[in-house]
């Protein structure tokens, strides 16, 4: 009789035991097998906040878990096998749309921009100031001029032979780092802005414009010899390295305001940023490829608590209270709000003049532009 009663005994601690286990599944480690897993590629500049913890735990809070791989903004419009996606999220309005025509989406997301801006130091403005190139906006903040910096670019004006340089007298070209042209979409972007000033302060609408315009700029990218593929590596280079690598280099300004907002010490006295005159804005559109994919661009747009995240990373969203409390709390000189904002050019009119400038890389020198 004891001999039944304890193996009664250990079957019901084994049954205790197994409840147990099922009922701690149920409180932690069940929950990700219930979460319904949607897939994206997204641009490169991205992904830091789709790690973040915090964001995950939101889309979490709403049955979702988001994973995502990174390509190049026209690799995600052109190359990229989508199918196996819920949604394709790009860097640039232009590529997102390619997408949407394509994948036949009834609709798109914009959660959150970031307008193309210039990292650069206190001794360079200076100097840029002196030749006519930065001067104030009278709201806090610096303008580049591209129309004088495209005249400087003409004459093939090297720094030592600027006026009143003796900050930098480097012999080398007067030339805004850039990442490729013919992979990156920060490239590409800066190719929108000084297109439209090299076509006569207008968007590039024809293919006619487009050819004339691209071997007009194209020295401003084959005259700076190899550039990295990513925004990422030359705006490292300009946090690491200072101005005698790079003197000044072309980003999103949200990679500039979440060095700011996390206070990691990366932004060091005598750093600057610069907003070109025009400049654009790189609009971050979410492309669905399904029900699911919908949704995602849905909570990035609509949900508060991802607004504020976004805003940590830089990024500007259409609740702008959020950056706006971050700008005031670091004291940064971030404008609230950019007038010189243009366009960029339809997706075929932007890979027309970027296919124009590939073929130039492979056939050797171009004139100088042309201010």
């Amino acid at each position: 009789m004891k001999r039944w009663i304890g193996i009664g005994l250990a079957l019901l601690l084994g049954v205790a035991v197994a409840a147990a286990i099922v009922v701690g599944n149920r409180g932690g480690g069940t929950e990700t097998r219930e979460l319904t897993l949607v897939r994206g590629v997204i641009g490169s500049e991205k992904k830091p906040f789709f790690d973040d913890r915090r964001v995950r735990a939101v889309f979490a809070g709403h049955g979702l878990r988001v994973e995502v791989d990174t390509a190049g903004s026209r690799q995600i419009a052109t190359s990229v096998d989508l199918g196996k996606y819920g949604f394709a999220f790009p860097s640039s309005a232009p590529a997102a749309e390619k997408i949407r025509r394509d994948r036949g989406a009834t609709r798109t997301f914009a959660p959150f921009s970031s307008p193309m801006a210039i990292a650069t130091f206190t001794p360079i403005v200076d100097v840029l100031v002196r030749a006519g190139v930065v001067r104030d906006s009278g709201q806090g903040y610096q303008v580049f001029d591209i129309q004088k910096y495209l005249g400087l670019v003409a004459k093939g004006t090297r720094w030592d032979k600027l006026p009143g340089n003796t900050a930098y007298p480097a012999r080398k070209r007067v030339l805004l780092t850039t990442t490729d042209i013919r992979t990156s979409n920060s490239a590409a972007m800066y190719l929108s802005i000084a297109g439209y000033v090299a076509n006569g302060d207008d968007v590039v609408t024809s293919n006619e414009q487009g050819s004339t315009v691209a071997e007009t700029v194209a020295p401003l990218f084959l005259d700076q010899g190899y550039s990295e593929t990513s925004t990422e590596a030359p705006f490292e280079d300009y946090l690491s390295l200072g101005m005698g690598k790079t003197p000044m280099v072309m980003i999103y300004e949200a990679q500039y305001a979440s060095r700011l907002f996390a206070g990691d010490g990366a932004i060091r006295p005598g750093m600057r940023l610069l907003y070109p005159s025009p400049t654009v804005l790189s609009k971050h559109t979410l492309v669905p490829l399904g029900a699911q994919g919908a949704e995602v661009g849905r909570l990035l747009q609509e949900d508060p608590e991802l607004g504020r995240l976004a805003a940590l990373y830089g990024f500007r969203t259409a609740a702008p209270r959020a950056f706006d409390d971050l700008v005031a709390k670091v004291k940064a000189p971030l404008p609230p709000g950019l007038v010189d904002v243009v366009e960029p050019p339809d997706h075929e009119r932007l890979e027309g003049m970027i296919s124009a400038i590939e073929t130039l890389y492979r056939s050797g020198p171009v004139p100088s532009p042309t201010p």
